[in-house]
């Protein structure tokens, strides 16, 4: 699955998403996984949104044992640590959940931007 995203098209999460939901379908992919693959990369493409000013790029991969979801950016500038406070709404917190339920994730920067990434196992992974 590939999918370029827009600046301006914030209603571009929920597509992405359903994209997501019916790439992993195709592949037998658990409901669990599926749920939690959906919710990290509305994360990330929103983060992606939200804090750049080119779009972004989400790309998905899966094998039996993995799947690989990465949102390009354009913008060199790595995502600082950031650890909202009690009073601050829902603000702060996409990293923090992809951190919590990812097997795996990271940040790698690119010749034109950044990619952050993240990777849920399956079950014989």
């Amino acid at each position: 699955m590939c999918r370029r995203v827009g600046h301006t098209e914030r209603s571009a999460v929920g597509e992405v998403r359903r994209e997501l939901r019916e790439f992993l379908r195709h592949r037998s992919c658990p409901q669990e996984r599926t749920e939690a693959a959906e919710l990290l990369v509305s994360e990330l493409v929103t983060n992606a949104l939200i804090h750049t000013r080119h779009g972004a790029v989400v790309t998905a991969t899966a094998t039996s044992a993995t799947l690989r979801v990465e949102v390009q950016d354009f913008e060199a500038d790595l995502p600082a640590p950031y650890v909202p406070n009690a009073d601050d709404g829902t603000h702060g917190r996409g990293l923090i959940l992809v951190r919590s339920l990812a097997d795996a994730w990271g940040v790698e920067a690119r010749a034109l931007g950044k990619v952050v990434w993240f990777e849920l196992r399956g079950e014989g992974g």
